[in-house]
């Protein structure tokens, strides 16, 4: 694809507009919660298009988007925290991924939205369920979110569950919550490109073509700014009113995707 081509937009004027927007307001969630990106714009981009031609270059966003919040958050990582999640989704992603090819794919990612809604629910009624930072519990909520993750590629809103019933500071949380991000998105890019051709061939669309940077070019402009907007946010926010924040957001995030499920359910 030449540079010329890259310039021409994917979508027609109207169109195109509305998914810069989608893409800002999924940006505006990603600078200020450190999650959320994906699931809003997977969300509001396929009333017009269809998800395999926008996925992949939401691998690459999620990437740059971290990288561009990567700087400002790094010493509030919770290393800790952060090496064991990263184990637990590195060995368990498989896992879920493999289980889908003998489980009926919709009716379990729906089990697990509704449970996700449920605990979220909780948690914002002022339900309290402190998690005790050791290395065992840590690393089992690094298997739990790597398993949803291969399940039902919700894993980002798992680990958001387990993390917000710790003691931990917003900012910990936020910053943690973008370097494992990273951690996974990174891999998923590297599986997809370590995929051989012919399963490419089967699934109707390259992952990683010139398709893909072609969208990625266009929507970045909008995520860049849709983060930028919501950093600033997140600076005068409390610890309370973050949590708050948070836990409202993981119930419209795990909503959605209990609604996506239902849909399918009923076309099935």
């Amino acid at each position: 694809m030449t540079v010329a081509e890259l310039l021409v937009p994917p979508l027609a004027p109207a169109l195109l507009a509305y998914s810069l927007c989608v893409v800002f307001a999924a940006g505006v969630v990603r600078g200020f919660a450190g999650f959320g990106f994906s699931a809003v714009t997977v969300a509001g981009l396929s009333l017009v298009v269809s998800p395999a031609l926008v996925v992949p270059a939401i691998f690459m966003l999620e990437i740059l988007a971290s990288l561009s919040q990567l700087r400002g958050i790094a010493r509030d990582v919770d290393m800790p925290w952060l090496g064991w999640l990263m184990l637990g989704n590195l060995l368990f992603i498989p896992l879920g991924v493999a289980l889908l090819a003998w489980l009926p794919e919709t009716p379990l990612r729906l089990l697990i939205g509704a449970l996700l809604m449920a605990a979220a629910l909780l948690l914002r009624a002022g339900t309290r369920a402190t998690l005790v930072p050791t290395r065992a519990v840590r690393f089992a909520a690094g298997l739990a979110s790597g398993f949803i993750n291969g399940v039902a590629a919700i894993g980002g809103i798992a680990i958001a569950v387990l993390l917000s019933t710790t003691a931990m500071a917003p900012a910990a949380l936020r910053a943690t919550m973008i370097a494992l991000l990273l951690f996974s998105d990174v891999v998923s890019l590297a599986s997809a490109a370590l995929m051989p051709a012919a399963a490419h061939a089967a699934s109707g669309h390259h992952l990683l073509g010139a398709g893909t940077l072609k969208w990625a070019l266009w929507l970045a402009p909008a995520m860049l700014a849709g983060i930028w907007w919501g950093q600033r946010s997140f600076k005068g926010v409390s610890p309370a009113q973050f949590r708050r924040h948070v836990l409202n957001l993981l119930v419209a995030l795990a909503a959605v995707s209990v609604a996506r499920s239902v849909a399918a359910l009923a076309m099935a």
